[in-house]
């Protein structure tokens, strides 16, 4: 009688037998794999080389349109604002022509402006003083100019005062004492006028810049007294502060230009006329 461990036994060697008798394509049993691995599902392992971005269907649909150019070569516009304090003029044909006229000096009848002529005498003196004090004019620490009956030595800041003083350099005590020493025989009024900019001065020393410049140029006189001979009944020491620039006060170069000692020789003698008198009626 077969019992079931007998039938078991029997059928396992049959099926190991058939395996052993058969003949296995590795080919087919890959495509055959294969496709039962897409069937399924079976999740694949993919190098990633940029960040996965998504699709715009803006960008894929549309696309910018191309600038055309404008058929009007100048584009004028104009902003009416009915707050605006004042309005822009622009000067016509006219106005320019008699501009340039003003400018060039073309000037008829009253208009034209009384601009002082220079004297020989006067140019010649300028050009004296310019010869003996030729080494602080090559330092720009001095200037000099002739104006008409006039001889004006301009003594800037930049060598002679610090900024904000009016402490004479003592560098600067020959010059000024040179200069004394040239103008002391020249006839004529002498005038010492200090000059400063419009940047207001107010500190412990000086309230404002007419007290600033009136002490500078005290500290200028001081030192032509200092000269053998000198006749201080013929100087005048006044402060200007910024009434007198030499140029706009709009940049730093302007600014330290106005901000100087003037030393002005009047070589003309002014005319006294007899008081007037009022008339009884």
């Amino acid at each position: 009688m077969t019992t079931f461990a007998d039938l078991a036994t029997i059928l396992m060697s049959f099926f190991v037998l058939l395996l052993a008798f058969a003949e296995m394509d590795v080919l087919k049993f890959k495509q055959i794999a294969g496709s039962m691995k897409y069937a399924f599902g079976v999740q694949n392992q993919l190098e990633v080389t940029e960040i996965p971005k998504g699709t715009s269907v803006i960008a894929l649909e549309f696309r910018p349109g191309r600038p055309e150019p404008t058929p009007i070569d100048t584009v004028m516009q104009q902003t009416l604002d009915s707050t605006q304090a004042e309005l822009d003029f622009q000067p016509g044909e006219s106005d320019r022509s008699a501009g340039f006229a003003r400018e060039v000096g073309n000037l008829s009848g009253s208009e034209q402006p009384d601009i002082p002529q220079t004297e020989p005498e006067t140019l010649t003196i300028a050009q004296e003083l310019a010869e003996s004090l030729s080494e602080p004019i090559e330092q720009e620490a001095i200037e000099i100019e002739a104006l008409g009956q006039q001889v004006v030595i301009r003594i800037r800041e930049n060598a002679s005062f610090p900024a904000g003083s009016a402490f004479l350099q003592p560098q600067f005590w020959p010059v000024v004492r040179q200069i004394g020493g040239l103008i002391k025989e020249l006839p004529g009024e002498i005038l010492v006028s200090g000059h400063s900019d419009d940047i207001q001065t107010s500190n412990e020393l000086f309230r404002s810049n007419w007290e600033l410049s009136t002490q500078r140029a005290l500290a200028v006189a001081d030192q032509l007294l200092r000269v053998e001979g000198f006749d201080d009944g013929r100087m005048v020491v006044m402060g200007m502060a910024d009434t007198r620039p030499l140029a706009p006060n709009d940049t730093a170069e302007n600014r330290s230009r106005n901000r100087r000692v003037e030393i002005t020789i009047s070589q003309g003698k002014p005319k006294f006329t007899p008081p007037l008198e009022l008339l009884s009626p």
